[in-house]
């Protein structure tokens, strides 16, 4: 049997951080076994569709490098299919639908409904006041298919529910938590088609899996109480069940699902903080699931290789900002440079530090920034102000021992002869910022600390920080000049 999964979500907005998640599951599961993962669209709810979503959707899959073998693709700004079990949009899937519905109708696990809205919500209201879990009562159920037929060719307003079992066991394995049990007295009548003649998730996910041949569905725990009512469907057809895998959620730092209202939850969102794909993708991987040797940093081949459901928690899994940036500053730290120096621009251009049009003037100026930064920054975004210390004359002092340093009583000529140094230079390069402290050193006596922690104070504002010859080569003669007078004038009393 050739393993086939699928990632199948709603057009509805951005990629939520649950979502990739699933979806890596699934394709890690995928080519694990050496199968196939499908991406299927699911817009048959057409009050929750988005404009462009799906669009955003391949583009954040393609981003964080989760790429499905069959489904939709974007090719020179078009949405094109490839497979051969598609469509692999829902809503171009109508017909297979009618089809299948018309079957269950006739074999009787399948009625129309005509009760008003109004109707059910009287229902529902009653038995939430006598304590009872609200679902459809059945009042439908036994109108005879013919004098159906008849209202729905008069143009009464109507759905298509499935008829469950009354009072029956239905049980199967799910791969994470075991055996699972539900009975349908806990069940409701599920629509199947809604009155606009779109199915409802319930009967397109069964009807499409079925005929795109997926052997083993991969999702989220909040479809667990759904699966009977599939299994259900699978057996009025008379067909080959899937076997079930329903993943723990994403939970917050309160042990809640994690949500909008709690900070960044779109694939997005982290995209435009620059985080790195491979650490978001290694990251979400972990929240959940844990290789045998509890390796944390790992590729994709290396959890391709490594996943298995065996080691898939039963408990939601906490999303931990913090341990999120302790991994992209990983991939950071281990970036081919030019790459990153590429994504920090952007972020350098929108804080009006450098200009657009002199991106390719400044690129050997920036990457020198960045090679200082990437020791020092979680996610990119925090390039910007990271780099602003090497921007203007002006210094700030981080805190009072700055300043306390910078008072004692050889800083003034020790500026002074820096300064010196940097007016004399043919060249402020690299050879020179590593030959001026040796130079000093030799000519005053002064070493160590008493030489070199001056000397970033007044550059930077700050004791400690990236090395001190990489500072005096990114801000040049003239800054460094510049700063040494401000400092002076400023923070230098004798």
């Amino acid at each position: 049997m050739t393993v086939r999964v699928r990632f199948a979500p709603s057009p509805t907005g951005y990629v939520h951080i649950g979502s990739l998640r699933t979806a890596l599951y699934n394709y890690l599961f995928a080519k694990n076994q050496g199968g196939k993962y499908i991406l299927r669209i699911e817009d048959t709810d057409r009050t929750r569709y988005v404009e462009g979503a799906i669009e955003n959707m391949l583009k954040a899959m393609e981003w964080a490098g989760v790429v499905h073998d069959e489904g939709p693709f974007i090719e020179n700004d078009e949405i094109v299919q490839r497979g051969d079990r598609g469509p692999y949009i829902q809503s171009e899937r109508l017909d297979i639908y009618h089809k299948y519905i018309e079957n269950l109708l006739e074999s009787g696990h399948a009625y129309y409904c005509f009760c008003s809205k109004d109707r059910l919500d009287k229902i529902r209201e009653q038995q939430r006041a006598q304590g009872l879990t609200p679902r459809y009562d059945g009042h439908c159920r036994n109108i005879p298919l013919e004098e159906a037929r008849r209202r729905v060719e008069a143009g009464e307003p109507h759905v298509i529910r499935l008829k469950l079992p009354e009072d029956t066991d239905v049980t199967f394995t799910d791969l994470v938590r075991g055996e699972v049990t539900m009975n349908t007295r806990d069940l409701d009548d599920q629509v199947l088609i809604k009155t606009d003649g779109f199915p409802t998730y319930h009967f397109a996910v069964v009807i499409d899996d079925h005929f795109m041949g997926i052997t083993h569905i991969i999702r989220g725990e909040e479809w667990l109480s759904s699966t009977p009512k599939h299994i259900i469907l699978y057996d009025a057809f008379g067909w080959e069940k899937p076997k079930y895998v329903h993943l723990p959620n994403i939970l917050n730092a309160e042990k809640k699902k994690l949500s909008k209202r709690h900070g960044d939850v779109a694939v997005e969102d982290f995209r435009k903080k620059g985080y790195l794909p491979e650490a978001l993708v290694n990251y979400i991987a972990l929240v959940g699931w844990s290789p045998d040797d509890n390796e944390e940093i790992m590729d994709m081949d290396e959890m391709i290789e490594k996943f298995s459901f065996d080691r898939v928690s039963k408990s939601g899994g906490v999303f931990d900002v913090d341990k999120l940036n302790w991994v992209n500053s990983h991939y950071i730290k281990k970036a081919d440079l030019d790459r990153l120096t590429n994504l920090c621009i952007p972020y350098l251009v929108e804080a009006g530090l450098i200009k657009e049009d002199e991106k390719d003037e400044k690129y050997d100026w920036v990457k020198r920034i960045v090679n200082t930064a990437k020791e020092r920054i979680e996610y990119l975004a925090q390039i910007s102000d990271y780099a602003k210390r090497f921007f203007g004359e002006e210094v700030k002092l981080e805190s009072e021992d700055v300043k306390e340093v910078l008072n004692e009583e050889h800083v003034s000529k020790l500026l002074n002869i820096f300064k010196e140094k940097v007016s004399e230079a043919e060249e402020i390069n690299n050879e020179f910022g590593k030959k001026v402290f040796k130079t000093i050193q030799k000519e005053t006596g002064i070493k160590g600390k008493k030489l070199y922690m001056p000397i970033r104070a007044a550059l930077t504002g700050q004791l400690h920080g990236p090395d001190i010859d990489e500072v005096i080569v990114i801000l040049g003669r003239e800054n460094i000049i510049k700063r040494v007078e401000f400092v002076k004038n400023h923070y230098i009393i004798s």
